[in-house]
């Protein structure tokens, strides 16, 4: 199985066939949701959609790491980490290969 990316066309195509909007609409609505978790994460909420998974931003602390040239001690800012927690019912539909 090759590597395959999942790009917002394949998804507004997916709306497309599976409800029935035209083609605009379908982009439009994927577009929107796409939007409404982003803004949702950036905000610092947690996004849990049922029976698919969480999705969490945090903060990873500031940390203390040293300047390879020079060996000074240098103050290393913190990051936001995205992650995403499958759930259970998402984990045994992936093992099994997407069937069910």
């Amino acid at each position: 199985m090759g590597d395959k990316t999942l790009t917002r066309m394949d998804l507004s195509e997916a709306v497309f066939r599976e409800v029935g909007l035209s083609r605009n609409e379908s982009a439009q609505l994927v577009e929107s949701v796409l939007q409404h978790v982003s803004d949702a994460l950036a905000s610092g909420e947690t996004v849990k959609i049922s029976s698919f998974g969480t999705f969490t931003v945090r903060d990873k602390s500031a940390r203390i790491g040293r300047n390879p040239k020079t060996g000074d001690e240098v103050p290393i800012s913190p990051r936001r980490v995205l992650t995403f927690r499958p759930s259970h019912l998402m984990k045994e539909r992936v093992a099994a290969g997407g069937k069910g």
